[in-house]
């Protein structure tokens, strides 16, 4: 066995003469252990909020969106629908329409969106999951489904026929208006559901069927704004995009997920960098008491320091010691507060310890990458602690 780690390995195990030196020691430990639990348990419950804020994203977003790069519409011919069909790695894809529209009912109105779906919509997005009242729209009546934030502002539930939604949008066109009356197509409508993702979502878009949308916004048949794609079970997304650009005969531009939610990932990111730094530092804090601890270890065994260099012991492996010993009890803490940590959130996750509401246990999530993060967070900052305690050994062989 390595002379400074079996000496190392002793020393940490056994009791110092002084009784201050072992609590020292105990509370070093345990701030390790501590540091290292209290870090794996933030960065799973950062892990598992964000997951639960994208599952919410992912129900209403596509695998990839295809966008004109100039204006608002796509001219899509029958020629380059059946091209896209033919893409290995693209499952399915659907055509939609977006537009705002002003939303009139009893009085009471509302700014919002219009998203024309076609029939192959809910089979690339889970929108029909996510109705709370009523159903999904009959794609051959002037029927839509609105969000929860919209039935709420504009007091209306699903299948009110006295009283119907009414649906402006600008006419196309140039010239002056006379008559107000000319300045918007409007169209009556039955709400057929109310949908709930999340409160922008709720409050920002009004489903209707392709046709009712291209009808309203007065477009032609082969003009959408956007195609919706899903992509096959392990499907290259940059290899399917670029097979689309190819089929595309006007300048596209093509989104994935995380490209559509550009400000939410980009905020889910930051904090969860936020509070591992935080953690971090609360770490580096606990790790002085192992500098602590292995310096007053020096201090007290400089008789067993001149007894090993009298042996033959060289004053690097006299250090090696004591840096093994700090490396030891810092991999020891860390090891025990992880593996606690671990325990406690899969708790959570199987017995919901800990609810938001009596329905909504506090999301948490187990990964390699947070396990990870942590080993090589305290080992890192282990090793650095402990080599600066280990230093103050050559100055304890001095003085001995």
């Amino acid at each position: 066995m390595n002379f400074p780690f079996y000496i190392a390995r002793r020393y940490l195990f056994s009791k110092s003469s002084s009784n201050a030196i072992n609590i020292i020691t105990v509370i070093a430990a345990i701030g390790v252990f501590a540091g290292a639990f209290s870090l794996f348990i933030v960065l799973s419950g950062f892990t598992g909020l964000k997951e639960f804020s994208l599952s919410f994203s992912n129900q209403f977003d596509p695998d990839l969106k295809v966008l004109p790069q100039q204006g608002k519409n796509l001219t899509l011919s029958a020629e380059e629908k059946a091209k896209l069909a033919e893409i290995e790695g693209v499952e399915l894809f659907s055509e939609v329409i977006e537009e705002r529209v002003f939303l009139d009912f009893k009085s009471k109105n509302k700014m919002a969106h219009i998203k024309g779906v076609d029939e192959k919509y809910l089979q690339v997005n889970q929108m029909d999951s996510a109705i709370v009242f009523g159903t999904w729209f009959a794609e051959m009546e002037a029927q839509v489904v609105i969000g929860s934030g919209i039935s709420h502002d504009l007091s209306l539930g699903p299948f009110v026929y006295t009283d119907l939604l009414e649906i402006y949008v600008p006419r196309p066109g140039t010239g002056q208006i006379t008559d107000p009356r000319d300045a918007f197509t409007e169209k009556k409508v039955v709400v057929s559901g109310v949908y709930n993702i999340n409160e922008e979502l709720d409050d920002k878009y009004v489903f209707s069927s392709l046709e009712f949308a291209r009808e309203l916004l007065s477009l032609e048949e082969n003009q959408v704004t956007a195609l919706e794609v899903k992509l096959a079970a392990g499907a290259d997304p940059e290899t399917v995009k670029e097979q689309i650009r190819q089929v595309m005969t006007t300048p596209i531009e093509i989104k994935n997920r995380a490209q559509l939610n550009d400000a939410l990932y980009k905020m889910l990111n930051t904090e969860n960098l936020a509070v591992y730094l935080i953690f971090t530092l609360v770490l580096i804090i606990a790790l002085f008491n192992v500098v602590g601890s292995i310096i007053m270890v020096v201090l007290d065994k400089r008789e067993n320091i001149k007894t090993l260099y009298s042996l033959g012991a060289t004053p690097v492996q006299i250090r090696n010691i004591f840096f093994a010993q700090g490396v030891f009890m810092t991999l020891l803490g860390g090891s025990i507060g992880l593996l606690s940590a671990v325990i406690l959130v899969y708790l959570q996750l199987e017995y919901s310890l800990v609810m938001i509401t009596p329905t909504l246990p506090y999301p948490v999530a187990i990964t390699w990458q947070n396990m990870l993060v942590v080993i090589l967070t305290i080992s890192t900052l282990g090793i650095i602690a402990s080599f600066i305690a280990a230093s103050r050994s050559k100055k304890a062989l001095e003085v001995s």
